[in-house]
C-alpha cells in the first residue's frame, strides 16, 4: 500500500502535468481515501467505469478522459452527480491524463503506436495550442502497408478500416491516438509522409486518394489503450500496489 499523495505526485512529474496545455483538468481530479492497495486504469470516465471500479476494490481510478474539461460545466448536479457520487460512497480518487499521456516520448498513445508499427520517432508532429502532441515515425527498411495493419490488429485486437490510396511500400508514417480531425489528416498530407494512423474515421476518401497517402482508422478508444496500459504497469513496477489496466470497449 502507498499513500494516494505520493502516487499522485510522481505521476504529476512524470507525465509533465503542469508543463502541457489541454482542455482537460489532468491531475488529481476526485481524492478520496488516502491509502491506496488497489489501482485500476482505464481509457474513459463514466458510471460503468465507476461502477467496475467498486466491485475490483480499487483505491484509485487512472483515466485518459477524465471527467472535468474546460469546456463543459463542472457543477455536482445531473448525469455528473450520480456518476461522481459512486466515487464518493466508496472513497474512491480519480485521475487523468490526456494530452500528457497522448505525447510521453516513453508511455504515451502516439509512440507506443509507433513501437506497435515497427517505426522509430524522428520528429515531432502535430501542434495543438503551440505544442507538438505526437510523433513522425520511419521505417529502417520500406514495409508493406498490410504488414503494417496486421500489426495493429493484432496489437490493438481490432479490424482496422483502410484507405490504401498511397504506396504499397511505407517508408514513413505520422500517427495521432484518438481524434486528430481534419487538421491531423491535412497535416499528415502536408508532411509528406507515406501513412497516417489515427482513431477517429474522417471523410477524406477522395482527399486520401487525390493525395496519395495512405491512411488507417484504429478506432477512437482502441487507439488510446495502449498508454493507459503501459501506465497501469509502471503503477504496479514503481509502488507497491496492484494495478490493472480493465477495458470497457465503447465500439467507437
Amino acid at each position: 500500500m502507498v499513500k494516494l499523495e505520493k502516487i499522485v505526485r510522481y505521476l504529476d512529474i512524470y507525465l509533465d502535468i503542469s508543463g502541457i496545455k489541454d482542455s482537460s483538468w489532468n491531475g488529481l481530479q476526485w481524492e478520496g481515501r488516502q491509502i491506496v492497495r488497489r489501482v485500476m486504469c482505464a481509457v474513459d470516465t463514466g458510471a460503468m467505469v465507476f461502477e467496475e471500479a467498486t466491485r475490483r476494490k480499487a483505491d484509485l481510478i487512472v483515466v485518459h478522459h477524465g471527467n472535468y474539461w474546460k469546456d463543459a460545466n463542472p457543477c455536482f448536479t445531473g448525469f455528473n452527480k450520480k456518476r461522481m457520487e459512486i466515487l464518493y460512497r466508496n472513497g474512491i480518487s480519480l485521475y487523468a491524463a490526456h494530452l500528457p499521456l497522448d505525447k510521453h516520448p516513453e508511455i504515451g498513445n502516439n509512440a507506443l503506436l509507433l513501437k506497435m508499427t515497427g517505426a522509430k520517432i524522428f520528429r515531432d508532429f502535430f501542434i495543438y495550442d503551440s505544442q507538438a502532441i505526437s510523433y513522425c515515425g520511419f521505417y529502417k527498411k520500406a514495409e508493406k502497408l498490410d504488414t503494417i495493419v496486421k500489426r495493429i490488429n493484432k496489437g490493438l485486437g481490432i479490424e482496422c478500416r483502410v484507405l490504401p490510396h498511397g504506396k504499397k511500400l511505407v517508408k514513413t508514417v505520422a500517427v495521432i491516438s484518438g481524434g486528430g480531425g481534419y487538421a491531423g489528416f491535412n497535416e499528415a498530407v502536408k508532411a509528406g509522409v507515406d501513412l497516417y494512423i489515427t482513431g477517429d474515421i474522417l471523410e477524406v476518401f477522395h482527399a486520401s486518394k487525390d493525395s496519395g497517402i495512405n491512411v488507417i482508422f484504429g478506432g477512437h478508444h482502441a487507439t488510446e489503450t495502449p498508454g493507459v496500459k503501459a501506465i497501469s504497469k509502471l503503477i504496479s513496477k514503481k509502488f507497491d500496489v496492484e494495478s490493472e489496466f480493465v477495458d470497457i470497449p465503447t465500439g467507437l
